[in-house]
């Protein structure tokens, strides 16, 4: 009996687990964080992204983004919109939410692959998304200073093509760069003054036994030759799971360090 009575607590225990890592999985966070830098033009005052990446099969409510209306400068998404089984009308569903906060970056991620791309791209452009496939989207502010989004291509399937992006974009802007996958860092250098990167595709591990987890957790790392953003992401993949990384998406703003 004291046998069923284990098998039958560490049942009960894993169920109960099971549910907590499914509700937390399902969390809506938005992060607000503020990153200034000594080189951000000061005629742009301050500068707010909203950025969300992985979203794979979750759907985005109005009324997850509503507290965000008329706070937000534009929106990035850091890839993988979506996966495989999908519907292209779910995608667009997600896209008319997030045109509420305004103009909208897309970055391919590698799950986004999974899907016809040639039908993923046009239903993006037709919903006004900017598509940036290692290319750049310049801002110029009322004295002539710049801002720059660039985005580089799926690394997985090595669709990136960095210097192609930064030949697109001006030399003396200030630079963010988006990537789905982090480990773009390995490939630029402080002289191509890239000042912030934003990416996801880890999950921050999504699953953490004790702590660990295949990836690290999302979070902001100060590197030598630039600021590098880690989101966990707003999805899953595989399983609709998470613990110890719970999903998120970032209210930015990017301001002069004075």
């Amino acid at each position: 009996m004291t046998i069923v009575y284990i098998l039958g607590a560490a049942f009960i225990c894993g169920l109960i687990l099971l549910l907590y890592m499914f509700k937390q999985a399902k969390e809506e966070t938005i992060k607000e964080e503020t990153l200034a830098f000594p080189e951000f033009p000061a005629s742009f005052g301050k500068v707010s992204i909203f950025f969300i990446s992985d979203i794979h099969r979750r759907k985005l409510s109005p009324e997850f983004i509503q507290p965000l209306e008329g706070k937000v400068d534009f929106v990035v998404i850091g890839g993988d919109l979506a996966e495989k089984g999908v519907s292209l009308e779910q995608v667009k569903e997600n896209i008319e939410v997030l045109k509420k906060l305004g103009l909208i970056f897309f970055i391919w991620g590698n799950n986004d692959y999974e899907l016809d791309y040639h039908e993923l791209d046009s239903l993006l452009l037709h919903n006004g998304v900017k598509i940036l496939d290692n290319t750049a989207f310049k801002f110029e502010s009322e004295t002539g200073e710049l801002l720059e989004i660039i985005g580089v291509d799926d690394m997985i399937h090595d669709r990136d093509d960095l210097e192609l992006a930064l030949k697109d974009a001006t030399k003396e802007s200030f630079k963010i760069l988006v990537s789905h996958d982090p480990k773009i860092v390995e490939k630029f250098s402080g002289k191509d003054k890239i000042s912030l990167v934003l990416s996801g595709h880890t999950h921050g591990g999504q699953i953490r036994i004790f702590g660990y987890g295949p990836h690290e957790k999302g979070a902001i790392h100060h590197l030598p030759h630039t600021t590098l953003l880690v989101s966990n992401g707003y999805g899953t993949t595989m399983i609709p799971l998470r613990l110890g990384a719970p999903p998120e998406t970032h209210l930015l703003t990017i301001t002069s360090k004075k």
